[in-house]
């Protein structure tokens, strides 16, 4: 039986065989696609080739494309544990034809894979094609078909309607139809049983009849006005889930019964002492409720955990926002099902770490050299959401009791909604604690509050694109690494709306500006001619190319224009990137080789660094860092810039390369002396342009993750000059001492020894006043009443009461004043036999006695203060605890 790897091996060495280059996997997390958070399919990596913004050379590629679908259209979240075959992370098994073979070659190597290398048996196998559309004009895909009937027989060949064999990667862009293989992969008993041929349950959502591969056939553009042209060249585009190819391969029924998932099973099993059973067990001995809940469970967080690593080591932290909140729910809904059905209190998921790395971490090294930041990151995260877990139980408790006291036994959608939108805390984990009381949740109201919720942020984030006006032909050529002007035409451009705001995005045959990339802010500027000025207000990258924003369109868009940059905002951007590389390099030198970037961002005023480092770095450490820095800049050290260097080659230069990043066949090498890195973006013609350099604050931002901000150039000389100032104006207070420090050190010490003779002087006095008081008590009923109102700050005041209560132990009711900076104040003591045996509540006395002096407050039993506003009633509101106490 073949391993999970020499599956994925024996897949790359066909196609390779077959004339493909093998690719390395892009990151699972995007970083520069203002369309996608994550990789949720092959394509991904080509769209830029497939709109025909770059040369598709080489045409034949394969490889496997870690992938994760959990939002959006591709989004199968729910299904995850509950089934045989959904995951959210997944490795898809890709190969692809950039205007080289098209359906037949596609579908004659699929076919020679999978029957003629793994062996599958071809009266399993069931395809379909696209039935076609007649609303758009589509008729069936008839040249699929006739290429299958070379390997299957007719009654293996079925329809498919546009949902299932129409592939679409948006509402817009690159699509087609496509062909999907379908593995019945039943035992002759289940066949025989079900009476139902494998045809018969295609696309039916039986979880042993599967589809296994899917081919796609791009040869349309879908347009926004919904209408179709063609592509300027066909696309082959594969897609087959690679663990599902195992279960094949493996002869399980379920993906989890394979060796990509049971040895973290395995170790659930050992960390929980219960059981797994597989689907084979689970089918010869059927299983209980709580047993099938168990497995359900460890599916899940076996899942999970593979889904946060991975994403942890692309560089994708979890957060509330964005990429980053979907990585922290998918955690959370791990560690709520080990919570729930694994008794998992304490932090659970990070424990499996060390068996995914073993597992996977030689097909994706990335894992082990992140393992301790990602175990570092999930054991926060879970420590965290635990937290959050007992907290959440314990307002559902008592929500349930306010149910119960009124008679109900449905807990509002709306509070339900609060909980999950304030402390991220699940409905049906509401939902399963409230079961077990004997309650229900309003699940229509608290969907309604969602949908509230997705309203509002929709219509925040809405934008609406219309379709590119072409004006020329051609692919864009960046310029701006050697100029900063440059002649050019528009090659195209569209309208976009947001937020009831129109402006244009501009597609340039040349550019000198730089869009928005790698942490770097994009170039502005303006376009130019004799007949006008078009301001260029920022620059974003999409599709590997510049993409300028403008408010208005030029009047002749056909016409020439110089491209210009504005340079002081470009120069202090390059600046402040070039020192983000010194850094890099000079953090190294200080902390160790475990420090790697994490995430920056520069702009003409904005240096931000984040790097991997497990402790806070010290003072000491940060001033090393920065003499490295500042001396690599007197040195004024000249760059040293490779272009299209093959990435082995520029490996071997010593360039650094950062997990997470996506990097072609060929790079951009940029070296200041010994500082080596890859990296596109723009930087300093030496480092002396920087200037001066200066960290500001070093802070954490997650779990092993720590941040440093900075200033360079101008910045730094004007913070010089600000600092200057503020250090005139202080030594000006001190008449102009020539040793500042020591003077302030002086009245320090004065103040100190003030502060003290003064701290004993008010417990002199309170002490004093305490005895004056208890001298002139009354004696009430039994009860020694102590009233006055005085001339005392809040803490003396409180300190004499205390007093009081030492001074008379027993059957005390101290009622005092105080009047401090013209604000009243009420304190009410009283010993604990008052409290017993009377009944009294300071606390409640007090909250009616301080309407008085229009006031609030509260406390315990014993003892309870509030202030107010009206210092005239502060004799009523004394008589008014007095009245209370019914002396």
């Amino acid at each position: 039986m073949m391993t999970a790897n020499e599956i994925r091996e024996s897949y790359k060495k066909f196609f390779e065989q077959h004339g493909h280059t093998i690719v390395p996997s892009a990151p699972m997390v995007i970083k520069d696609d203002p369309t996608l958070m994550f990789t949720n399919a092959g394509m991904n990596q080509w769209k830029d080739i497939i709109l025909g913004t770059r040369e598709p050379e080489p045409r034949r590629r394969a490889d496997t494309q870690k992938c994760l679908r959990v939002s959006g259209k591709h989004n199968d979240l729910e299904e995850v544990g509950h089934d045989t075959y959904h995951h959210t992370m997944f490795e898809m098994l890709g190969n692809w034809s950039f205007g080289d073979y098209f359906k037949e070659g596609a579908i004659d190597m699929a076919w020679e894979y999978l029957v003629s290398v793994l062996k599958l048996n071809p009266e399993d196998l069931y395809v379909t094609v696209f039935e076609g559309s007649p609303e758009e004009n589509i008729p069936r895909d008839e040249e699929a078909a006739k290429y299958w009937a070379k390997h299957v027989p007719e009654d293996h060949i079925i329809n498919g309607n546009k949902h299932d064999n129409f592939w679409e990667m948006g509402d817009t862009g690159p699509c087609g139809p496509c062909s999907e293989i379908h593995v019945d992969s039943r035992t002759p008993e289940q066949k025989a049983a079900s009476g139902k041929t494998g045809r018969e349950l295609v696309n039916q959502d039986d979880p042993q009849v599967i589809e296994i591969w899917n081919l796609v056939f791009m040869q349309f553009n879908r347009k926004a006005d919904g209408s179709l042209e063609k592509l300027s060249m066909n696309v082959i585009d594969t897609g087959m889930g690679f663990e599902r190819l195992v279960r094949m391969m493996q002869g399980k029924h379920s993906n989890y019964d394979t060796d990509v998932f049971q040895p973290i099973i395995k170790a659930e099993q050992d960390l929980t002492g219960l059981k797994y059973f597989t689907f084979e067990e689970e089918t010869a001995n059927p299983i209980s409720k709580e047993q099938n809940e168990i497995n359900i469970a460890m599916r899940v967080c076996a899942d999970h955990l593979r889904a946060v690593a991975f994403s942890i080591a692309d560089g994708q932290l979890p957060s509330n926002a964005k990429a980053g909140y979907v990585i922290r729910r998918i955690l959370r809904r791990a560690v709520r099902y080990a919570y729930t059905f694994l008794g998992q209190k304490e932090g659970f998921i990070y424990k499996l770490v060390p068996t995914l790395v073993h597992e996977m971490g030689d097909a994706f090294p990335e894992l082990k050299a992140q393992q301790q930041l990602i175990t570092k990151v999930i054991k926060e995260e879970e420590d965290s959401f635990l937290r959050t877990l007992e907290k959440g139980i314990s307002m559902i408790g008592d929500a349930m009791e306010k149910l119960k006291a009124e008679g109900k036994n449905q807990l509002d959608g709306v509070q339900a909604f609060r909980l999950f939108d304030t402390y991220g805390f699940p409905l049906d984990l509401t939902e399963l604690i409230c079961r077990e009381n004997g309650f229900s949740v309003d699940e229509e109201q608290f969907n309604a509050e969602m949908q509230k919720q997705k309203d509002r942020a929709r219509n925040a984030a809405a934008v609406e694109n219309s379709d590119w006006t072409e004006l020329m032909a051609g692919e864009q050529q960046f310029v701006g690494y050697d100029y900063t002007e440059y002649n050019c035409h528009i090659l195209r451009y569209r309208k976009v709306t947001q937020k009831k705001n129109e402006f244009y995005e501009l597609v340039l045959d040349y550019t000198p500006f730089y869009g928005e990339m790698g942490g770097q802010v994009g170039d502005c500027g303006v376009l130019v001619n004799e007949a006008e000025t078009i301001e260029i207000i920022d620059t974003k990258r999409e599709n590997n190319q510049s993409i300028h924003i403008v408010k208005q369109l030029p009047k002749d868009p056909t016409a020439e224009f110089m491209a210009c940059v504005d340079t002081d905002k470009r120069d202090a951007s390059a600046a402040n990137h070039t020192a983000t590389h010194l850094l890099d390099y000079a953090l190294r030198q200080v902390l160790g080789d475990h420090v790697e970037q994490k995430g920056s961002y520069v702009s003409a005023d904005t240096l931000r660094f984040d790097f991997s480092h497990f402790q806070k770095v010290t003072d000491e450490e940060l001033r090393q860092v920065e003499r490295i820095v500042n001396d690599m800049i007197r040195q004024d050290i000249h760059i040293d810039e490779h272009r299209d260097v093959p990435f082995e080659e520029a490996k071997q230069l010593g360039a650094i390369a950062l997990f997470g990043e996506k990097y072609g066949d060929k790079v951009r090498v940029v070296r200041f002396g010994p500082s080596c890195e890859f990296c596109g973006g723009i930087h300093a013609t030496s480092t002396g342009r920087i200037g001066f350099f200066k960290i500001l604050t070093e802070s954490s931002v997650a779990a092993g993750i720590r941040r440093i901000e900075a200033k360079t150039g101008k910045d730094c000389e004007e913070m010089l000059y600000q600092l200057e100032d503020t250090l005139k104006a202080v030594r000006a207070f001190f008449n102009n001492a020539k040793d500042l420090q020591g003077v302030i050190k002086k009245y320090i010490d004065e103040h100190d020894t003030m502060k003290k003779d003064i701290e004993q002087f008010k417990a002199q006095a309170v002490e004093r006043t305490k005895d004056k008081l208890v001298e002139k008590a009354q004696v009430l009923n039994g009860v020694t009443l102590i009233k006055a109102v005085l001339p005392l700050d809040a803490q003396s005041a409180k300190d004499l009461v205390f007093k009081i209560r030492e001074a008379v132990p027993s059957h005390l009711l101290c009622v005092i004043g105080t009047i401090s900076a013209d604000k009243p104040m009420l304190s009410i003591m009283m010993s604990d036999d008052m409290v017993k045996e009377q009944g009294l509540h300071a606390g409640q006395m007090i909250r009616e006695a301080a309407k008085l002096i229009q006031g609030g407050g509260g406390g315990q039993p014993h003892f309870a203060s509030a202030g107010g506003k009206n210092t005239d009633g502060l004799n009523a509101a004394i008589d008014k605890v007095v009245e209370l106490a019914k002396l």
